[in-house]
């Protein structure tokens, strides 16, 4: 008798419990990746995008959008009966940073790895040689972004390729599109996604994403991704998708009192506060990176301003713990570095900081983040959930922190509370600093800047540039220029002394360090050699300068030159309020043309009053005046 045969029951939450069911090499990649279930949103976006419907997925940062929506394309393009026409697109995905947009592609290549037929194509993207036809369907895509190859070469490459599905940032897309050599017409073209969509246009790219869509049918499936969907986006969903399902993706927590509150970022992530002057700011981070068990592997620390990153990234060699390296990341870098620095810091394996702005706080999947520390608090508050979110993706445990200084920002705390982002005090590790401590860093980083003049150009640029964004915090009532105490912000810089401000007048801008700074030399001899020629330059014209002035030519010519202006500035007020006194007039006489005769009589009577009461107005104050010189001439007699 053969033995009866039992099928094992599906787990209700596992790839192979998805209806239809997913292709076996799609299953055998994410076994490879350790992928044992889909997170919700990928399950409620493959349910749903997967089939022949436009979706707006919003959901909470790290929950894993981009497969939610790279595993419904690649079955899309796959389904069709026979391979896209040479030159014909079927599929693009818009990111609105190169960063994001690489990253993506390389999440996709390494999905179509397992698929054998692409797999075979994957080499012809790195060498010269045309891509050759094949009778299956396969995925071939291509990376459009800025800064790494021109416009002229993707279309090269496109030529070369016939890629089927291109992923890039906006400016690029649109550009290869406008091509004539570049189709997607209703035949071919399945689907358009575009990630981070908020992101999108929050960085000015409405345009462009408005000539893309002109290059595409209407007649397309369209998924848009975001952690948070705004007004911007609202008008964009009406314009660019059908009848779209939208997903909703939120985690919920336990308030006290049993309460259940949303939040917008995972469960695994710890979000919390220091409340720490500013001097003490890079001290606290030294001892968060050295006491933090276990010791983190990867961490991120943001700053307000790119000059800040690489200031920051400069001196702090030699003051964080042993055995961290830095790497930055900022929008100030070329576009190769940026990259090779991302890899770096990505690839790293051992602890590592990253030093870097907001041009990190979206989108990108950086594997195995442990902390995050806010050293400036973001301008717009919403950037502070994205920021935290680097940390605690994918079901891993992270910690964020933001420092904040005493007084109007501890206000923060419950701005977050409103918005639904709940910040508690950070309990472990315990961070303590001394005073022994912030002068032991602050002399380090001076002592770099006496050292050279490079570093000490960099501070004075790095803080005004920070003092420019608290400026701009969209929070004026939390964040207040008028509170801040510039002396402690200087220590905390290792400032040599304060640069030139409108906020710091009044202040001795020395800090009492009588440091010199014409003196400090470039380390570079070249450098310095070209500096101590112009300061020579400079210091013979001066010289000059104050001869004439000794002459009596130089102030003379200067104050002709003012009273030219001065005359010129006021002939053209003349002409301004001559015009201003021929249109009082035209409309008096429409407004007196319209009045009746008794209108008038009254007109008239009202101005003689009102002449009257100036009349004697003047009469009193030249009285006020008169007795007011006698007076004066009273104590001139008492003083003699």
């Amino acid at each position: 008798m053969a033995p009866v045969q039992t099928r094992s029951k599906k787990a209700p939450r596992s790839w192979d419990a998805l209806t239809p069911s997913l292709a076996q090499w799609i299953l055998d990649y994410l076994s490879s990746m350790g992928f044992e279930q889909p997170t919700p949103v990928q399950k409620s976006c493959l349910d749903i995008f997967r089939g022949n419907k436009d979706v707006v997925v919003e959901a909470v940062t790290g929950s894993g959008k981009t497969l939610a929506f790279l595993i419904p394309v690649v079955e899309r393009l796959l389904r069709s009966e026979e391979p896209a026409k040479r030159h014909h697109v079927q599929a693009i995905i818009i990111s609105p940073t190169r960063e994001l947009a690489t990253q993506i592609y390389n999440v996709l290549v390494s999905l179509i790895k397992f698929h054998a037929t692409s797999a075979d194509l994957l080499s012809y993207s790195k060498s010269d040689e045309k891509r050759p036809a094949t009778t299956e369907p396969a995925i071939v895509p291509q990376l459009l972004v800025g800064g790494t190859t021109k416009a002229a070469e993707d279309l090269s490459a496109f030529l070369r390729l016939s890629p089927n599905i291109l992923i890039g940032t906006p400016g690029r897309l649109a550009e290869l599109l406008s091509s004539p050599y570049v189709k997607a017409p209703s035949s071919s073209f399945e689907v358009l996604v575009m990630d981070e969509a908020d992101r999108l246009l929050d960085l000015g790219f409405s345009q462009e994403l408005t000539r893309i869509l002109g290059y595409l049918p209407k007649q397309r499936r369209t998924g848009l991704f975001s952690a948070s969907l705004s007004e911007a986006v609202e008008r964009l969903i009406t314009v660019g998708l059908l009848y779209p399902h939208k997903i909703t993706v939120r985690v919920k927590s336990l308030k006290d009192g049993g309460i259940i509150q949303e939040r917008k970022t995972p469960m695994s992530l710890q979000m919390s506060y220091i409340v720490t002057p500013a001097s003490q700011k890079i001290p606290a981070l030294c001892q968060l990176l050295e006491k933090l068990e276990p010791r983190p592997s990867r961490s991120i620390v943001f700053f307000s301003t790119c000059f800040a990153v690489k200031y920051f990234a400069r001196v702090l060699h030699g003051i964080l713990p042993p055995g961290f390296s830095i790497v930055s990341l900022h929008g100030k870098l070329e576009p190769q570095v940026r990259e090779k620095n991302y890899e770096r810091f990505v690839n790293a394996t051992s602890p590592t900081v990253l030093l870097t702005t907001d041009i990190a706080a979206r989108g990108l999947d950086i594997p195995q983040v442990d902390l995050v520390v806010q050293h400036d608090p973001p301008t717009d508050t919403k950037v502070f959930i994205h920021r935290c979110g680097r940390a605690g993706r994918a079901g891993r445990r992270g910690l964020a922190v933001v420092m904040l200084q005493p007084g109007n920002e501890e206000g923060y705390i419950q701005l977050l509370e409103v918005r639904q982002t709940p910040i508690s005090p950070l309990a472990k590790p315990s961070i303590s600093v001394t005073d022994a401590e912030v002068e032991l860093v602050s002399s380090k980083i001076r002592a770099q800047a006496q050292a050279d003049r490079e570093v000490y150009q960099l501070a004075q640029r790095a803080f005004v540039s920070w003092a420019r964004s608290y400026l701009e915090h969209q929070a004026t009532s939390i964040f207040r220029v008028s509170d801040l105490d510039w002396v402690d912000l200087a220590k905390g810089y290792g400032l040599l002394e304060l640069p030139k401000m409108p906020e710091v007048r009044g202040i001795d801008r020395s800090l009492g360090l009588g440091i010199d700074t014409e003196k400090i030399p470039f380390k570079d001899k070249a450098r310095e050699k070209k500096r101590l020629a112009e300061l020579e330059e400079w210091r013979k014209e001066k010289a000059a300068r104050d001869a004439q002035r000794a002459n009596g030519d130089d102030p003379d010519t200067l104050k002709r030159k003012k009273n030219e202006a001065w005359s010129g500035k006021h002939e053209h007020e003349d002409v301004k309020a001559a015009r201003r006194e021929k249109k009082r007039r035209k409309r008096e006489a429409q407004r007196l043309g319209q009045m009746t005769e008794k209108e008038k009589e009254e007109q008239k009577k009202l101005e003689e009053m009102i002449a009257e009461v100036r009349r004697r107005n003047a009469e009193q104050g030249a009285g006020v005046q008169h007795a007011g010189a006698a007076d004066d001439d009273n104590f001139e007699g008492f003083d003699d």
